[in-house]
């Protein structure tokens, strides 16, 4: 029967066209505390996503739409400066363990291919790639030498390598390098994907690859189910270019592009800015919604301000949470060392952290079922002052354990800390109710 079913679907909106219900929505949908009859419309439509290219046989799914769970992705990698895959592994390792979704392998060094390999073969999330970045180093030629066949083989090889999701710089075409060239923005492009093409198209005078021969992409996608993450090439670098006419017109083709794929069953995910004002984050997720045909959208940040150095996971964390509360479907976390180094392993950890906050912030406030049950446990375990009931409830225990044990007060520690001793209302409360005697001196 299963050999019959996989004659008839070969992506999961393609299965949900269908009415069948395959092994992965049957997972989200515990794990979003839904049913798979609420789902199998969202899939269909294209609303949800389930990233789960054929080959990735260790995958724990998880659906990505702005009405699930808000999801967290993290991006690793090597570059010619920081080359240890051992490294790489130990932040793919932590990222799991704190409950990371995706993993993006940003690779641009070396041989890469035995890495992307490794994540599929082994690790349970999300894997994710951008070709582009590993075209030059998978040919080991100039960028100016690469042709847009060479490209598209590139896409093939990670489909094949069991990468469940790609992005790709469709929306970028000849007529956006000549708005660049025409000035008005303070940082032009800042996608490291966008650039690369740019600088191709520049040098070659060719059309982009990825828009010209986006039918053949399709096809590869289809054949494995990749899910597509349209990338925003123009996405704003800077609070100056944020939702200005560049970035616009780029989505505006990203939302033609979506149509062409959803016809063909492939899935889609659109990729968002970047530095974004907090009273623009709102309209700029209403606005993709709109135009990309309610895609889920995946948004890096969007950081809120750009003097942020050092700490851009908080900047970034607040744009998060009003982003995914505003319709956001999938977060890219930001670092501490984002703008400044490749993250190290703490690092990572930091980014992951302020990135569920604000995740978990942004599902309370849409009302997602089951949402807030772990606050009301966390409640429960604070007024009984119960401490190892509240390490279950943290999203970083281990820290939370480590901050209270290193400062514990002189005495009675186990029904106070060392902020408030025996002044803490939760104590005091307790005992008051219970008529029992307070003693503070």
């Amino acid at each position: 029967m299963e050999q019959e079913q996989k004659k008839e679907w070969s992506t999961q909106m393609e299965a949900a066209r269908l009415g069948i219900v395959t092994d992965q929505m049957k997972i989200v949908a515990k794990k979003e505390n839904r049913s798979v009859e609420e789902l199998l419309p969202l899939i269909a439509e294209g609303k949800v996503v389930i990233p789960a290219n054929h080959r990735h046989t260790c995958l724990d799914p998880n659906g990505i739409g702005s009405m699930l769970k808000t999801k967290i992705n993290v991006n690793l990698g090597v570059s010619r400066d920081c080359k240890d895959y051992n490294v790489e592994m130990q932040k793919v390792l932590s990222a799991v363990n704190l409950g990371a979704e995706a993993i993006m392998d940003l690779s641009s060094h070396g041989n890469t291919q035995p890495f992307r390999q490794k994540l599929t073969h082994e690790c349970p999330a999300i894997i994710g790639t951008v070709p582009v970045y590993d075209a030059v180093i998978h040919y080991q030629r100039d960028l100016a030498t690469l042709s847009a066949q060479d490209f598209i083989d590139v896409v093939r090889l990670h489909a094949e390598d069991g990468v469940d999701f790609v992005t790709l710089h469709c929306g970028i075409t000849k007529k956006t390098l000549q708005q660049i060239r025409d000035g008005g923005r303070k940082m032009n492009i800042v996608s490291r994907g966008g650039s690369l093409i740019f600088a191709w198209m520049s040098m070659t005078g060719q059309e982009n690859p990825f828009f010209e021969y986006f039918d053949e992409i399709l096809d590869i996608c289809h054949e494995y189910d990749v899910t597509i993450s349209l990338g925003d090439a123009c996405r704003p670098g800077c609070l100056a270019d944020a939702t200005d006419g560049v970035q616009i017109e780029e989505l505006l083709r990203l939302g033609e592009l979506t149509k062409r794929a959803h016809a063909k069953g492939v899935q889609v995910m659109i990729e968002g800015p970047g530095h974004v004002p907090m009273d623009q984050i709102a309209a700029n997720m209403k606005i993709e919604q709109t135009i990309c045909h309610g895609a889920p959208f995946y948004v890096l940040g969007p950081l809120v301000t750009d003097i942020g150095a050092g700490y851009d996971h908080i900047t970034a964390a607040i744009g998060g949470a009003i982003a995914a509360a505003s319709g956001a479907a999938f977060l890219c976390y930001v670092t501490p060392a984002e703008h400044l180094a490749l993250p190290n392993v703490e690092d990572v950890r930091e980014g992951i952290i302020a990135s569920k906050i604000a995740a978990h912030a942004a599902d309370i406030a849409k009302g997602v079922p089951g949402a807030r049950d772990q606050d009301d446990r966390m409640a429960a375990a604070r007024q009984k002052l119960d401490w190892d009931a509240q390490w279950k409830e943290c999203l970083d225990p281990e820290r939370a354990k480590q901050i209270r044990d290193s400062r514990l007060p002189e005495d009675d520690h186990s029904d106070t800390c060392s902020m408030c001793g025996k002044f803490c209302a939760v104590r005091s409360m307790n005992r008051a109710l219970a008529g029992e005697y307070i003693d503070i001196l």
